[in-house]
C-alpha cells in the first residue's frame, strides 16, 4: 500500500446542498430510459478500496470510471465533482465504527473503546490522515458516529462544550498517533529498510562522531529504547501509553465537576 501524505484534501469542498442530498439519499425522480449502470455507492466503494490500495493522490474521477469500466464524464451524472465524493468516502467510512458491545461500561472505557476503534479506522484507510475535516461531512454515518462519541461522555457533569472537547482531544490524539504508526511503516516500505536495519548501519559510524559523555542521558534513554523497540519508537506502544495519560487528564476535569 502507499499513501502520500503530501496530498491534502478537505471536506465541505463541495456544493453543500449536492453534498446533503447525496449523503442522505435525496434521489432525484426518476428519469426515462434504461436503467443506470451505477450507483453513487458503487462509486464510492470503488474510491474508497483505490484510496486505501494507492493513496490519496491515485483518487481522480477517471481512474474510478476505468475500474468501473465506464467513460469518466458518465460519474458526474452521480457525483458532481471530487469534493462530493470526499464527503462520501468520509461519511462511508466513519459508518464502519460499531458501537461498544458493553453499554455498561464506565466512561473511562467507553473512551477507550472509541480511541482504539478510531485506531483501526485510521490504520485501515491511511488516506483518512490526508483529508482536513473543518467542516464535517453532514451525513448519517458521521452523524451517528459523533452521537455514539458523545454518549461515552454523557451525564458525567460536564457541559455540552466540554463534551464536545473532550471527543475532540480523544480523536485528535489518535490522529497523530495513528500519522507516526503509518509514516514509521510507509518509511520502512519506501526506504526498503527497517528501522533495525538502517540503526544497524548508522551505528558504527555515529559511535567515530559522537562524544557519549556528551550527551549521557540521551545515550543512556535512547539505548534503552533501541534495544526494547529495536527502532527509535514503537508507535504502537506509544498510543497505549499516552492514552491513560490522556484519560487521566480527562478524569482530572470530570472530578474538578463533580466537586
Amino acid at each position: 500500500m502507499e499513501n502520500d501524505l503530501v496530498s491534502t484534501e478537505y471536506t465541505g469542498g463541495g456544493d453543500p446542498q449536492r453534498s446533503i442530498e447525496l449523503l442522505w439519499g435525496i434521489q432525484e425522480r426518476p428519469r426515462r430510459g434504461p436503467k443506470p449502470k451505477l450507483t453513487v455507492a458503487m462509486i464510492v466503494a470503488e474510491a474508497v478500496q483505490l484510496a486505501d490500495a494507492e493513496g490519496l493522490s491515485a483518487l481522480s474521477m477517471r481512474r474510478i470510471a476505468d475500474n468501473l469500466g465506464v467513460a469518466t464524464m458518465s460519474l458526474y451524472t452521480y457525483i458532481p465533482s471530487k469534493a462530493e465524493l470526499i464527503d462520501l468516502m468520509m461519511d462511508t467510512v466513519h459508518g464502519e465504527v460499531a458501537p461498544p458491545e458493553d453499554t455498561e461500561a464506565g466512561w473511562r472505557a467507553r473512551l477507550e473503546y472509541i480511541a482504539n476503534a478510531n485506531w483501526a479506522l485510521y490504520h485501515r484507510h491511511p488516506w483518512m490522515l490526508q483529508v482536513i475535516i473543518n467542516r464535517p461531512p453532514l451525513g448519517p454515518l458521521t452523524m451517528t458516529k459523533y452521537e455514539r462519541e458523545l454518549e461515552a461522555v454523557d451525564g458525567i457533569g460536564l457541559t455540552d462544550l466540554e463534551m464536545d472537547s473532550v471527543i475532540n482531544v480523544v480523536i485528535r490524539y489518535v490522529q497523530g498517533a495513528a500519522r507516526a504508526s503509518i509514516d514509521a511503516s510507509q518509511i520502512a516500505q519506501r526506504s526498503g529498510m527497517t528501522d533495525l536495519q538502517w540503526w544497524e548501519a548508522s551505528a558504527p559510524t555515529l559511535a567515530k562522531v559522537v562524544d557519549g559523555t556528551k550527551f549521557p542521558l540521551g545515550g543512556r534513554v535512547g539505548s534503552a529504547a533501541g534495544e526494547e523497540y529495536e527502532s527509535a519508537f514503537d508507535p504502537a506502544r506509544n498510543f497505549a501509553f499516552g492514552l491513560p495519560l490522556v484519560l487521566d487528564g480527562i478524569e482530572a476535569l470530570v472530578i474538578s465537576r463533580a466537586g
